[in-house]
């Protein structure tokens, strides 16, 4: 194989993930192949070739989320601030169940693919108890808050990503705005 040929082969692997994501985000996991491959602007058995099941390109795309939320809890536990990184934390989970619902459905749901990640998801879970411990050791946490109430919030945000996408977005804000002023000093 030359070397434009392995180019093209990663360039086309790149695409058919990003349209995946895109794909996947928007309409469920149960989309058509078909439809990640025109997204992708690729034939489909370009995309088998790459992906030869939908469950290979499923853990694909949820190991990239996956990385990238373990990207921003890291960035949290370096945030000098204890209520921004915390606070921050719950937001972006928040705009995750509006915009990444199939996947976190997918990753959060029992069984399945997820189950691949269960070491990531024991360290986000450790940063969080870590955040936790930070804001209150600062002080900015009401008494008697602790990781599994601020778990326990983030299960209840979770609940409402079966919403309606419309009204989701405005009902989870809401609730993670309430969550916040809830849990804060």
């Amino acid at each position: 194989m030359s070397q434009n040929q392995r180019a093209d082969a990663r360039s086309n692997r790149a695409r058919v993930v990003a349209a995946a994501r895109e794909t996947f985000a928007a309409v469920g996991l149960e989309a058509p192949m078909r439809a990640v491959a025109r997204r992708a602007g690729v034939g489909v058995a370009t995309l088998y070739r790459h992906f030869p099941t939908r469950t290979e390109l499923v853990t694909t795309v949820l190991a990239e989320r996956v990385e990238d939320c373990g990207v921003r809890m890291r960035g949290a536990l370096d945030d000098p601030d204890p209520w921004r990184a915390l606070s921050g934390v719950v937001l972006e989970f928040a705009d995750r169940q509006v915009h990444d619902r199939a996947l976190n459905e997918a990753l959060l749901g029992p069984g399945g693919v997820g189950v691949a990640f269960q070491e990531e998801r024991r360290e986000h879970a450790q940063a969080l108890n870590v955040l936790v411990a930070r804001a209150r050791a600062a002080g900015v946490l009401r008494e008697g808050v602790d990781a599994d109430d601020v778990r326990a919030a983030l299960v209840a945000i979770a609940s409402l990503r079966q919403l309606p996408s419309s009204r989701s977005e405005h009902v989870i804000g809401r609730l993670a705005g309430v969550i916040l002023a809830g849990i804060r000093r």
